[in-house]
């Protein structure tokens, strides 16, 4: 299938060309010539995989479709909503939820995208966390509800998470999981000498950037959400300003105690803030005009 993880790739490139028996360099040859047919693979499935997107107007490198991601989202929904205690039984509070969530998708280019979006209130009273699946499927915990002052700032957070979805960063991140497992697949099986331990320190290197790179792209997919949520939540007759009081609000429930960016999936919120406010000054050229809710 056009979906198939790189480790059946993997496998399948394994069975093609079978390991031989140790005949001295020979061996390591044709470790290395698989290796480096696994990583020609692995780059020729990524970059021949680009399509475009008409929402963000980039070409982006997914691996499944955009059925597959709604498919995806609605099979994880019911578990990921039962890891926060299910759903919060407050239907006028969920009501709420619904109504800016679905002003923001339905009055902002969002509703171009063709998600069937759908938004959903969790139990947990006491973590303070928005999330969306592939496909649309987006949650809101009761602990940063409560948290949120303005109705403004609860369309900043939706349309943040709405974000995530029309750029497809889910799809992304499969693709790019691939990429780089695959690439260090290749690096593990050409380096690896079983009567020489230490070669397995590349291979652990090879892993360790792999990883690094990874965190880099979910800084700017969290980086570019904020982006759209400010575009998104502007089209939608809110101001955009709200989603700076977000930011404060992550920044004072998390306690000031934020990991070092560089080995985080999210940039400090001083960086957020700092990029909302040139979307901001991006959109409203002239300044933010009267009249938007907040």
């Amino acid at each position: 299938m056009q979906w198939q993880s790189q480790f059946s790739r993997t496998a399948l490139a394994q069975r093609a060309f079978p390991m031989p028996q140790r005949a001295g360099g020979g061996f390591s040859k044709t470790r290395l010539l698989i290796g480096v047919v696994m990583a020609v693979v692995a780059l020729f499935s990524y970059f021949t995989s680009s399509v475009y997107n008409p929402v963000t107007g980039e070409n982006q490198y997914v691996s499944i479709t955009e059925r597959q991601e709604i498919a995806l989202g609605l099979q994880s929904a019911p578990q990921m909503a039962q890891q926060y205690g299910g759903l919060h039984p407050d239907q006028s509070a969920q009501q709420l939820v619904d109504r800016v969530g679905r002003s923001v998708v339905a009055r902002s280019a969002a509703a171009q995208s063709g998600y069937p979006f759908d938004f959903h209130l969790l139990a947990d009273p006491q973590t303070v966390n928005a999330f969306a699946l592939p496909g649309g499927q987006v949650f809101l915990t009761a602990g940063l509800l409560k948290r949120l002052e303005t109705e403004g700032q609860l369309a900043g957070v939706l349309g943040h998470e709405v974000g995530h979805v029309v750029a497809r960063h889910s799809a992304q991140h499969i693709a790019q999981q691939e990429l780089t497992q695959g690439l260090t697949g290749a690096v593990i099986l050409s380096t690896y000498d079983p009567d020489n331990p230490a070669s397995g320190k590349t291979a652990a290197i090879a892993a360790i950037i792999g990883n690094l790179v990874n965190l880099k792209f979910g800084r700017e997919d969290e980086l570019q959400s904020d982006q759209l949520g400010v575009r998104f939540m502007s089209e939608a007759g809110y101001d955009p300003r709200s989603l700076i009081g977000v930011m404060r609000i992550l920044d004072q429930a998390s306690g000031g105690s934020q990991q070092a960016e560089f080995f985080s999936t999210h940039p400090n919120p001083e960086n957020r803030m700092r990029r909302i406010e040139q979307a901001i000054v991006e959109t409203f050229p002239q300044g933010v005009p009267d009249g938007l809710r907040e």
